[in-house]
């Protein structure tokens, strides 16, 4: 193994740092309402949800907007918040379209098509935003070879952050830790580190943190024979704890996954699981080992059965989406294969991109192409099915919000309706331009990244 990554004094200062990731952590990872705080992804409770309250159902550009900045392109990452900070990973490429181009992988029938024009003199940048008026800080330079992989750009991973230091990644492998002054505290590149990433839609997974360390997922075989893998990194040296490979049967495009990991606690044990690749498993915190698996993602062993909505952890519930179907639902405290013995139910419309949202009975599941279902969390009943919301095409996933989920399409309309058992459509609020990004909410507001805005939103505000 190749190691880049360099060390500097500040990463040094761990008792102070262990205080507080202690406290801090506590809350991000056992689900305790940390309403101020958007600090990854998935928001404080790893799952799209949040107890923030006051936020209007409705907005536009001459309501509800507390102010807009200009970013200079699309991503697909969430704006990520601590306090009076705002964290954005921050691309420069321009859209060239959709369009699928990419290398040949050996054995594959897939043949390869020439990309749009583009150039790969760009660069991936971290931004500090002042959450009040949404004034830069500071800009971090993160990555150079910035470019379009079909629907994504090199920016798409999401930072995740303690209060303290945030933590971000590129896709094109460099990983990164910097002070909230914006002083780096280490650097590496996990794919010159290990093997190059190849998938098919560039890498786009985010880090998870824990306590002490974060947790990277590569899981690629479209575009390398290169194995997949799973890593534990000290968060404040980035030093590997522990590197693991994932083998598993799949073929094709079927190997490459998206998703982020998710974080399962139950009788004192907490596990990390991963999906993709065909399967869902769960890995030992502390070594990487494989404590179980569940096959069944991919039941006919299609070639381009890539997952792209994560894993969804409700309690001891946990749910793995695929493309489309089957949507497994596992109960945890499995060893070995669990398959069969853990399986609690599956379900045969399950999304495709965005990751469902739960308040915890139900399970909220939108579709790419705006059809939405309802189902029992823990039965898998379907409580309504085939309903639709503003027709467009989704890859952002919904957050549930005071009772309410708000899904926002690739058009950037945020469809708002009522959880529950009954099926109501609240209202529709449009911004312009594309948008992947999933939304965050800290301190009574919106934070959505549409085209090249950033808008912060809240009740009650005059638009800009």
């Amino acid at each position: 193994m190749k190691k880049t990554y360099g060390l500097t004094i500040l990463s040094f200062m761990i008792a102070a740092v262990i205080i507080f990731a202690i406290n801090t952590n506590k809350v991000n990872a056992e689900g305790s309402p940390a309403t101020e705080n958007w600090p990854q992804w998935r928001g404080p409770n790893l799952d799209g949800t949040t107890s923030e309250t006051g936020l209007p159902i409705t907005w536009s550009d001459a309501e509800n907007i507390s102010w807009t900045l200009e970013v200079p392109a699309w991503t697909g990452s969430t704006p990520i918040i601590w306090d009076d900070t705002i964290f954005l990973t921050v691309s420069y490429v321009q859209r060239g379209g959709g369009g699928g181009y990419g290398r040949r992988r050996r054995n594959s029938r897939v043949a390869p098509a020439q990309p749009p024009a583009q150039s790969r003199d760009l660069n991936v940048e971290l931004w500090r935003v002042n959450r009040h008026d949404g004034s830069i800080i500071w800009k971090k330079f993160l990555s150079d070879g910035d470019h379009q992989e079909r629907k994504q750009n090199m920016a798409s991973p999401s930072p995740v952050t303690d209060g303290k230091y945030v933590w971000v990644m590129t896709g094109t492998g460099w990983l990164r830790a910097f002070d909230f002054e914006g002083n780096e505290i280490w650097a590496r590149n996990i794919s010159n580190d290990y093997w190059r990433f190849g998938l098919n839609w560039g890498f786009a997974s985010s880090p998870l943190l824990h306590e002490d360390a974060l947790y990277v997922q590569v899981l690629h075989g479209m575009k390398t024979d290169d194995p997949s893998y799973v890593l534990r990194i000290n968060k404040m040296t980035g030093e590997t704890a522990w590197m693991v490979e994932r083998p598993t049967d799949a073929i094709s495009e079927s190997p490459d996954s998206y998703t982020t990991p998710a974080l399962l606690q139950y009788d004192g044990v907490t596990e990390i699981v991963i999906s993709g690749g065909d399967v869902v498993t769960g890995h030992n915190l502390e070594t990487g080992e494989e404590l179980w698996r569940a096959d069944g993602l991919n039941p006919r062993n299609d070639r381009n059965y890539r997952i792209i909505a994560s894993p969804l952890v409700i309690g001891e519930i946990i749910i793995a989406p695929t493309r489309v179907r089957p949507m497994l639902a596992l109960k945890a405290g499995g060893r070995g294969d669990v398959t069969t013995s853990h399986l609690l139910w599956s379900f045969g419309d399950g999304p495709d991109v965005p990751t469902p949202v739960s308040d915890g009975k139900l399970l909220y599941i939108v579709g790419d192409n705006g059809v939405v279902h309802c189902l029992d969390l823990a039965t898998g009943e379907v409580v309504y099915t085939n309903q639709r919301i503003e027709p467009g095409t989704y890859s952002a996933s919904p957050i549930l919000v005071e009772g309410k989920i708000y899904i926002i399409s690739e058009d950037g309309v945020t469809t708002v309706y009522k959880a529950g058992r009954e099926f109501e459509i609240l209202a529709t609020n449009s911004l312009p331009g594309y948008t992947l990004s999933t939304p965050a909410v800290s301190n009574g507001h919106f934070y959505i990244r549409a085209g090249d805005r950033l808008y912060a939103i809240a009740e009650g505000v005059s638009g800009q």
